[in-house]
């Protein structure tokens, strides 16, 4: 039975219901099989030439950093209970985010600048990155969310058996932008329950100018047949919280319906039943505003775009759209961080 209020985009009547007792993370299984150190070893040694994302730079990272500005180890920014994630990942005690710094794109519309454009943040080794999973899931939150993880897939493969030994039993969240590399998702099968990736432009051309990365398209395309092969749509559980699946995000973007348009008719071609926030956050932040190359995009979607954009996904067979239903206790966020 589907609980008042809440939408049945989430749980299809009950099609997309995995009862929390038959769940067990990915991670655990594959920690128990005693295959998560081969992940690991393989993970690190690909950072001597480092081509873990479609940037393949070829550096080795245990030495000096490359475009992503991370070395051997990860830098991380902040970890806190976060309470403006869907619903599904947030519910009342948060979703437990630890934000990484730097980034493998150069998004000149950034609304986060501050962390993957400057760095905020501070280098930790894996035993910390470890206490942070911890921590948060001491808090109450229902699942570990990696944020701009694209570039420290083997960090945060190094930390996990620390984190396991210590007690670690949510879900984990692969947050990313979708600027992966199908080596680095293939890594990451059997470790991650739930896939959020965010697919931002569709044209080769804009993704050259706004993204800094032209085939941000062809790589996002690849990381999503992948990524959706290894943990299919979106489950949930009784109390409609994610367990495992793929949960995409598409920021609307001004005058840009036509990327809309193709990347909804992809999702939909991998799967009708995809769960997708279709979001009108974007406004224009670090280089628009600044720079007069930029002014196509220096306004927020207006309300009919936002509609169109809902239009599109409809036409393309798309049906499980987010929306905001719960209630979270949210706490004062600074005694949280």
């Amino acid at each position: 039975m589907r609980s008042r209020g809440i939408p049945a985009e989430v749980d299809g009547g009950g099609r997309f219901v995995l009862k929390r007792a038959d769940f067990s993370p990915a991670y655990l299984v594959t920690y128990e099989k005693g295959l998560l150190g081969e992940k690991i070893d393989e993970a690190l040694d690909a950072l001597r030439s480092c081509t873990l994302c479609p940037r393949d730079c070829q550096i080795n990272r245990w030495e000096k950093f490359a475009v992503c500005k991370v070395g051997r180890y990860a830098r991380v920014s902040s970890f806190f209970p976060h309470f403006g994630e869907e619903d599904v990942l947030r519910g009342t005690r948060g979703s437990g985010t630890i934000f990484f710094s730097w980034c493998n794109l150069r998004c000149v519309f950034c609304q986060n600048f501050e962390t993957s454009q400057i760095g905020e943040g501070e280098e930790v080794g894996p035993k910390e990155l470890a206490r942070m999973m911890i921590d948060l899931q001491e808090r109450g939150c229902h699942n570990i969310n990696f944020v701009t993880p694209e570039h420290v897939v083997p960090q945060i493969l190094e930390a996990l058996p620390y984190a396991i030994e210590k007690g670690l039993r949510v879900p984990l969240v692969y947050n990313t932008s979708a600027y992966d590399s199908v080596h680095s998702i293939l890594l990451m099968g059997g470790v991650v329950d739930v896939y959020m990736p965010d697919f931002k432009l569709w044209d080769r051309e804009r993704c050259r100018k706004y993204l800094l990365a032209p085939d941000y398209a062809d790589a996002a395309r690849a990381v999503f047949q992948t990524m959706h092969e290894q943990v299919g749509d979106l489950k949930v559980d009784e109390e409609r919280l994610a367990l495992r699946g793929m949960l995409v995000r598409h920021l609307v973007m001004p005058g840009m319906l036509e990327d809309t348009r193709e990347i909804m008719k992809f999702i939909a071609g991998i799967s009708a039943d995809t769960y997708i926030n279709v979001m009108d956050q974007y406004r224009p932040a670090w280089k628009v505003g600044r720079e007069a190359k930029y002014a196509g995009i220096d306004r927020q979607i207006t309300r009919e775009e936002l509609r169109e954009a809902f239009q599109l996904a409809q036409e393309a067979g798309l049906w499980r759209f987010d929306t905001r239903w719960g209630v979270a206790r949210e706490p004062l966020l600074a005694a949280w961080r």
